[in-house]
This record gives C-alpha cells, structure tokens and sequence, in this order.
C-alpha cells in the first residue's frame, strides 16, 4: 500500500469530498497593462508572457485558465503577475485546498471540451465554477502534490535529453 493510499484510509475512510470550483477559488477577470510602466512583473495572456510591467494584479500563487483561445494551456504561478483579458486569474482558498494540487485537478478536467463559442474556443466562469474538484485532507493533498512533482521534473529532463539527442543528430546528418 502506497504512501497516499495509506493516508487515504486513515484520513478519509468514508471518501474524498467533492466542492464546485467557486467554493475553492474565485475566478477573476484580467485587464489591460498598457498604462502601467515597463517592470519586472510577467503579463500573462493565454500564449503566456507577452510583456512585464511594474504593477501586479496578484501576489499569491493562483492557477491562470484561459478564457481564450488554447482553453487547455493552464499556468501555475507562485509570483506576482498580471493577467490580460484572454485569461482568467484564481484566488485559491488555502484553507481548503493546496494551490498546486488545485492546478492538478484542473490540468485532468480537459478543459477544452467545455468550450461555449463555435469559433475562438472561450471559456466562462459560469462553467468553470460548476466543476467538481476532489478536497482530500491537506495531508493528502500535499502528498500528491509531491509524486505529480516528481513526474513532471522527470518529463522535464527526458524532454531536455530528446532535444538534445534530436540537435546532435540534425548535426550529424549535415556532415
């Protein structure tokens, strides 16, 4: 029995809970930068950073939807930000819910196949607020957090190493 199952049967026997996204987070709206000066804090739009400003919108670690465009390109971020309107900021209540392991939750919702337009693939907060995310205790959560971690930085540098491999090659074949 594995680390998390053992936690899961000692902590929460009777099962996990399941709360609507509004009662974890508030979804909110970004805005336009333009009239703020240029800085060190990233905007992000739904492609990511598109340019840094002086003035953030957020301080905490919040989970960014796009609203537009590539709905299933979600972000996490633990540093100030600003967000444009193509992309909706999170306000996560901690007491509730781990940040990262809310970003988790909504990474495996496929959020593009809640898409509410016919052309540019758009995202509401009134769908968005409906989805059910699972609230283990914070033991748990943490837990999680930690192996979904390790997989990631692990994706991370078996890409890195194909990149790399796929370079040497291109340069092989030139010769």
């Amino acid at each position: 029995m594995s680390k998390v199952e053992k936690l899961i049967a000692e902590l929460c026997p009777e099962g996990v809970e399941f709360l609507s996204l509004k009662d974890v987070a508030r979804i909110r709206n970004g805005r336009d930068y333009k009239a703020y000066g240029e800085g060190s804090i990233p905007v992000y739009g739904t492609g990511g950073v598109i340019a840094r400003i002086d003035t953030a919108a957020y301080e905490k670690a919040s989970v960014l939807i796009p609203r537009k465009g590539s709905l299933n390109k979600l972000y996490f971020i633990e540093e100030p930000f600003w967000t444009v309107d193509t992309i909706f900021y999170t306000e996560i209540n901690e007491d509730l819910i781990m940040p990262k392991f809310f970003y988790y939750c909504l990474v495996t919702q496929r959020l593009e196949d809640l898409n509410q337009a016919g052309g540019v693939p758009s995202l509401t907060q009134t769908v968005l607020n409906k989805i059910l995310i699972p609230i283990p205790p914070l033991a748990i959560q943490q837990e999680i957090v930690k192996k979904l971690d390790t997989f990631t930085e692990l994706e991370a540098e078996l890409e890195a190493e194909l990149e790399a491999e796929l370079e040497a090659r291109k340069k092989q074949y030139e010769y």
